[in-house]
């Protein structure tokens, strides 16, 4: 049985666009579990940072009973609480970090308060919102490093070749890092 020419070509083609639809496919996929990675890692920021944001009202109370006339502190607390709720799920990964960031800067300033005022420094609710508020942060910083981690994952898929040729023709784009703010980012100056 002899095979024209054009029959071998035709099934070689044939071969070849299978094998391409096929890797198509297969990268598309990767691509979409790199992608919902990415998202389940961004609900886990999240989770920890309404955490955060439950704890703060009652880190503020607490102090208002022993430092009461603190009032601008303690209206900068609940300011920056407040702009990193609004901040929400739906911002930008940048505007949303910016806000955490005013947040944990003005959480600082109430815990060095804290230091002027023995019998709060003492108090085991104090104490105790005070591990808690730690421990969250910790959360949020291993969360943090776990959303960066699966964003690069998909940033290194999404732009290596030949996969960006699937990512730019299904619109697949890595969103932002998240990114320590800038006051984050400035080394803490002890002073004596």
């Amino acid at each position: 049985m002899n095979l024209s020419p054009l029959l071998i070509a035709t099934i070689v083609v044939a071969i070849l666009v299978v094998l391409v639809a096929f890797w198509a496919i297969r990268t598309f996929n990767v691509l979409i579990r790199q992608r919902n990675q990415v998202r389940a890692s961004w609900a886990q920021i999240d989770v920890q940072l309404k955490r955060r944001h439950d704890l703060v009202p009652n880190l503020v109370e607490t102090v208002k009973g022993y430092a009461g006339h603190e009032r601008a502190t303690l209206d900068a607390v609940v300011a920056a609480r407040a702009g990193a709720m609004a901040a929400g799920a739906d911002s930008s990964v940048d505007r949303r970090a910016a806000a955490e960031g005013v947040l944990t800067q003005t959480l600082g300033r109430l815990f060095a308060l804290a230091e002027a005022y023995p019998d709060l420094k003492a108090n085991q609710n104090f104490l105790a919102l005070q591990n808690e508020l730690a421990n969250t942060e910790d959360k949020i910083a291993y969360a943090r490093q776990f959303y960066n981690t699966a964003v690069q994952a998909l940033d290194n898929t999404a732009h290596s070749f030949p996969s960006l040729l699937v990512a730019g023709a299904t619109g697949i784009r890595p969103p932002d890092y998240f990114q320590a703010s800038g006051a984050e980012q400035a080394p803490v100056q002890v002073r004596f």
